[in-house]
């Protein structure tokens, strides 16, 4: 079958169960990942010296950012298909080594092992580089609705992290060596899912009929990044010879051209993440003090922060609390660093009602503005420059995220580490 979409109306059918398969894609590509942070009470337990929630996100990082960086310039030749298919796989061979390594060293802590957790929090962000930036790019030629469900799905995967460590934990907390118990089943669980996505994305998504429109399209206007994803659903590419005999059809912006005209965009996503990342999980994990809640605190706190994470990301569907204001949303995302010294004097001087407060607050402006700014950035582009355009975007959220966990470590200063 080759591709004829030239004069074609966007087919609707499959385009729910795409909506699913992003939402369960998006929680896959960050499952892993927040398993790490979800399970802070069990790390900080293993390796009490070496601030586990902080370096581990700090060696997370840069690998997900550096590759992400990498893949963005070389975007246009990329294997879509292939560094999705690499993503997945890496997180749940990921998942699976954390199972193995707890269990061969029996849950006792020490610097071997925990060099040996940072590793694999090294891998998981290789996985993210592959995942997050090439869904984000293949999803902004589609749908507004994908690339949406795709970033509510990344904070549900908090969401669902949370969740399921405070079932573990209330589960196994009074039975002997309950903690690590909870942990291994939640590793269990978290294994398991990675492998539903790979599965999902191999032979699910790519053959819904709306998808293979949409990357159709992409094609026709020049991709070459869809092709493996098009050779897959059985859609044959006449690309090459039609560049040949056209080339100025297929002419598209270059990533730097279409960074210069979306630069508020890039740093709009680059310093929402950066005021998030300096606050969650560090310093709720670490800085907050002792309350009532006791150990229960800083789960809790993490859980609130998913959750209106997540329901920020749905607000944008509704059409009159949509921001489209590019103004207007650099204003918003410049007023959220007014959470600093909210943080500040909430964690000396308030109780443990207003932080909660506070970091719902800090979820729900992070998921809003996130989406708002997803949704319309791609707008009025074609196919392959929505793609370079997305994976730009990813490379300025990574970016902020590596710098925020790295101003995290100043909430440290006087603090005698």
């Amino acid at each position: 079958m080759s591709m004829e979409v030239a004069g074609a109306e966007a087919p609707v059918k499959g385009k729910f169960l795409g909506i699913l398969v992003c939402w369960l894609l998006g929680n896959g590509s960050l499952f892993a990942w927040n398993s790490i942070l979800t399970i802070e009470d069990y790390y900080s337990h293993l390796f009490p010296d070496y601030h586990p929630t902080r370096v581990l996100t700090l060696v997370y990082q840069p690998f997900a950012f550096g590759i992400t960086l990498i893949m963005t310039y070389y975007e246009a030749k990329m294997n879509t298909r292939l560094r999705n298919l690499a993503g997945f796989s890496l997180f749940f061979l990921g998942s699976f080594a954390l199972i193995i390594l707890d269990v061969a060293t029996k849950g006792h802590g020490g610097l071997g092992v925990f060099v040996g957790v940072c590793i694999i929090s090294a891998i998981f962000g290789t996985a993210d580089a592959n995942c997050q930036g090439a869904l984000v790019g293949d999803l902004s030629l589609m749908c507004p609705e994908f690339i949406q469900s795709f970033m509510a799905g990344l904070a549900a995967s908090g969401v669902l992290t949370s969740a399921l460590r405070l079932v573990t934990k209330a589960a196994f907390e009074s039975s002997k060596d309950g903690l690590r118990i909870g942990a291994i089943l939640f590793f269990s669980i978290t294994c398991l899912f990675e492998l539903v996505c790979l599965l999902l994305y191999t032979f699910v998504f790519g053959k819904l009929p709306i998808v293979k429109y949409y990357r159709a399209k992409a094609a026709a206007e020049g991709s070459k990044t869809v092709a493996s994803d098009l050779a897959a659903a059985g859609i044959i590419s006449e690309q090459q010879g039609q560049m040949e005999e056209d080339p100025e059809k297929y002419k598209r912006l270059t990533t730097k051209e279409l960074l210069m005209q979306n630069i508020d965009y890039a740093l709009d996503i680059y310093l929402i993440y950066v005021l998030t990342l300096s606050i969650f999980p560090g310093f709720l994990s670490e800085d907050t003090g002792a309350h009532n809640l006791g150990t229960w605190y800083a789960l809790v706190l993490i859980a609130m922060y998913n959750v209106w994470d997540l329901i920020g990301r749905y607000v944008p569907l509704i059409p009159c609390l949509k921001l489209t204001s590019r103004k207007g949303t650099l204003a918003a995302v410049l007023a959220r660093f007014l959470f600093i010294p909210a943080f500040y004097f909430t964690a000396k001087y308030g109780d443990q009602g207003y932080m909660i407060f506070l970091t719902s607050f800090l979820g729900l402006t992070n998921g809003y503005l996130t989406v708002c700014v997803l949704m319309e950035a791609p707008k009025g582009y074609k196919g392959p420059e929505q793609n370079a355009l997305g994976n730009v975007l990813v490379v300025c959220l990574l970016g902020g995220l590596f710098s925020g966990v790295v101003l995290d470590w100043l909430w440290l200063i006087g603090k005698g580490w």
